[in-house]
């Protein structure tokens, strides 16, 4: 059979659905990036609701169910990938997720193209099975981390892939949470919404409401604040969705009521506009009981000025104020590389202790606000510099061009300085 040859580079990326989350966001910022650099960008997944975002910046849809564990099924899709990247002239298949990236990976080796993989999150292994599981992601002829903290975590359990893993940071979208374009009525509206009354600080929690989130560590801080008197002129919101954890969401309800805090903790649900709930709040907190990957809401608070306290675990600590040595900007090959870290570090607190996070709020009560304010700049400017969207499409595109010999990330950045 002929294949088809494009006269740019098609870039075929694997995701299981188009609906929420950093994978997905990530798979569609990359697909902008392969689109301004001249290239064809090919996503093979269920679909879901950011399928309109897809499409407005240049991206196709390739619509198929690919997450699965079921063995014949994966070879099954592994020969409609591998046909599909024949006749669509890929060069590179990118994986993003386990279930599908083994049909991606099988397929990729059939049709000889280049395989990449992106770790988004870090994976349970426990035992055997699990690990060989999870290995597909290791097979990548690059391995793209999304912290320092998971490129560790790859490199303890697949250390045959060393040499193959990078860190490419996720990516903010400065123009979206940019303080300057949030208006006084957007900020208003979402006060409005939340019942907040006005003249009060909020504290905002923005995490899907599930267990290791930590909702119930700062319902339990606010407790002891309001104890101490120290909760004044706060309410905390907790906004996010609860995916169907209705027990959860109620267990979140009573807790609240059962502290007496009915009039100073809001369970708000789904925020569609993050920019304005940042701009609203004067801090956020992050209380994940568990290692967060990553972060990108301590970042996009950041970026708006919102001061964060989170737990001290993951790789919460490098979005935060990351220490000398931590990865930070982008190296020849795509991926980043060691730079000096500078400026303050914001608070960070033991994880799923509620004394602990009672106290940093208090110490942020305590700050004058002049110190609190340039703390506030220092913070918005070192998550925009550091951790672009931008930067991690040029990064990412830099990876592609050193495994396919093009020439996507100069051609990105000559269409982004226009």
């Amino acid at each position: 059979m002929m294949l088809k040859r494009s006269p740019w580079p098609v870039i075929l990326q694997v995701v299981p659905e188009l609906s929420t989350g950093g994978a997905e966001r990530t798979a569609i910022e990359i697909a902008e990036a392969v689109t301004m650099g001249g290239g064809k960008a090919l996503v093979l997944s269920e679909g879901g609701r950011l399928e309109d975002e897809l499409a407005a910046v240049g991206g196709e849809l390739i619509r198929m169910s690919a997450a699965t564990k079921n063995p014949a099924l994966i070879l099954a899709n592994a020969m409609r990938i591998a046909r599909l990247v024949r006749e669509r002239g890929v060069s590179l298949v990118h994986a993003r997720s386990r279930a599908p990236a083994w049909s991606a990976w099988i397929a990729a080796r059939r049709a000889k193209r280049t395989f990449v993989t992106t770790y988004h999150g870090i994976y349970n292994q426990t035992g055997r099975v699990k690990a060989f599981y999870n290995g597909v992601m290791a097979k990548g002829d690059a391995v793209i981390c999304n912290s320092e903290y998971t490129a560790r975590i790859v490199r303890e359990r697949h250390p045959k892939a060393t040499s193959r893993v990078g860190v490419i940071y996720r990516g903010l979208d400065v123009e979206r949470f940019d303080p300057a374009l949030i208006s006084p009525e957007r900020v208003r509206a979402l006060r409005e919404a939340w019942g907040v009354p006005p003249g009060k600080r909020i504290v905002l929690m923005p995490a899907r409401l599930t267990r290791w989130k930590g909702q119930r560590v700062l319902v339990e801080a606010a407790a002891l604040l309001s104890a101490r008197n120290r909760d004044g002129d706060l309410v905390f919101v907790l906004v996010g969705d609860d995916q169907g954890r209705t027990p959860y969401r109620a267990e979140l309800a009573a807790l609240v009521e059962a502290r007496g805090l009915a009039d100073r903790v809001i369970i708000a649900g789904h925020c569609d506009d993050m920019p304005a709930a940042f701009k609203a709040s004067w801090l956020t907190v992050i209380a994940s009981i568990e290692a967060e990957a990553f972060g990108r809401v301590s970042v996009e608070s950041q970026a708006m000025g919102c001061p964060v306290i989170a737990s001290n675990i993951g790789a919460l600590p490098e979005t935060i104020a990351p220490e000398p040595g931590i990865l930070a900007n982008a190296g020849a090959d795509g991926f980043s590389e060691p730079v000096p870290a500078a400026g303050q570090r914001p608070w960070l607190f033991e994880p799923g202790n509620p004394q602990a996070l009672c106290d940093s709020i208090s110490a942020a009560l305590a700050l004058d606000a002049a110190v609190l304010d340039a703390f506030r700049q220092h913070a918005m400017e070192r998550a925009r510099t550091s951790f672009s969207k931008r930067a991690l499409q040029h990064q990412t595109l830099a990876v592609y061009d050193r495994l396919i010999g093009t020439q996507l990330a100069v051609n990105f950045a000559n269409a982004a300085s226009r």
